[in-house]
């Protein structure tokens, strides 16, 4: 995956302010997924096929997970590190879902279709994230 075409689809041809716009809008979905964890455990849960306390559980983990990476994004520069952090949590994310859906979880059909989606969302995030972040590295500072 190139920097170019993920200009277009950030609206920019600036790597950091592509950068920051990707962690934006990584926290925003994740956030939103949170909060509907939290919010409607129950009904999602008899929906998704999953127990309502996992549900709320791994809500209040996005929650507070879409809050840090909204905090990196609304930095002017965000640490490299930290944007790494961030990738290597969604990576780790997007494969603990898809070995916890073939191993673990017993969803409903919707569930299974959701899970499968929701990773590979999160793979997208990852992958949009670090190229923009290698983009930004290799620009010199303003």
């Amino acid at each position: 995956m190139s920097a170019t075409p993920l200009a277009a689809l950030a609206r920019t041809t600036d790597p950091r302010t592509m950068l920051r716009r990707f962690l934006a809008a990584d926290a925003a979905v994740t956030g939103a997924n949170g909060l509907a964890y939290l919010v409607a455990a129950g009904p999602l849960g008899r929906f998704l096929g999953v127990g309502a306390g996992l549900l709320a559980a791994l809500g209040a983990f996005l929650t507070v997970y879409a809050a840090a990476v909204a905090l990196l994004a609304a930095r002017g520069r965000p640490p490299a590190w930290a944007v790494t952090a961030v990738v290597e949590a969604n990576l780790a994310w997007a494969l603990l879902s898809l070995v916890a859906l073939a191993l673990w979880l017993g969803p409903s059909t919707a569930g299974a279709v959701w899970t499968v989606l929701q990773a590979l969302t999160v793979a997208g995030f990852a992958a949009a994230q670090y190229t923009a972040l290698r983009a930004a590295d290799d620009r010199p500072a303003a």
